[in-house]
């Protein structure tokens, strides 16, 4: 009698952590859902902004044909070529800005230093909302890599969780420094 107490016990103990496990699971999901809803308005700020800025006068109009369609592209991407298209956003913006005596003449124009700040801060936010949920990613992934995981489908029918890779060196006169 006492042994078949043992293993009613060890079968319960094994039963609540695995629930713990599936719990902990469906939370580092659902944390992937919030930081993917956070990195993509970043993503669709820092275009917005981006198409502003270029239709608004303040830059030549060779670049402003490039970052125009460089954030167009980017806002009307599909999933699958997303990254692409932003890391083509990145690279228009870094040819754009590459220069500081660019900034200094959008910033210098009316209404271009308040344009050049929020420029600025829409590209500093996307490298940390990409970082935030790539990490998000490699914790769940390396959860759902566990036998327990795979052994029980613990994970139940939720797609693999795929990190955002995309270019997102944000041009050196807009990092914050030159640009306040």
């Amino acid at each position: 009698m006492s042994t078949l107490i043992w293993i009613v016990v060890a079968l319960a103990l094994v039963g609540v952590y695995l629930s713990w496990t599936a719990g902990r699971l469906d939370r580092l999901h659902a944390r992937i859902d919030a930081t993917r809803a956070a990195l993509d308005a970043a993503l669709v700020r820092r275009a917005s902004i981006s198409q502003e800025v270029a239709t608004s006068g303040l830059l030549d109009p060779a670049a402003s044909m490039v970052l125009y369609q460089s954030a167009h592209a980017a806002r009307q991407a599909d999933e699958d070529g997303r990254e692409v298209a932003e890391s083509e956003l990145s690279q228009a913006l870094r040819a754009v800005f590459a220069e500081s005596a660019q900034v200094d003449a959008v910033r210098e124009a009316p209404g271009g230093a308040e344009a050049a700040g929020e420029l600025s801060a829409a590209v500093r936010r996307v490298p940390m909302a990409r970082r935030f949920h790539n990490d998000a990613v490699r914790a769940a992934r390396a959860l759902r890599r566990h036998r327990k995981v795979r052994w029980f489908r613990l994970a139940g029918h939720a797609p693999f969780p795929l990190a955002f890779e995309m270019d997102d060196e944000p041009p050196v006169t807009l990092d914050g420094r030159a640009v306040r």
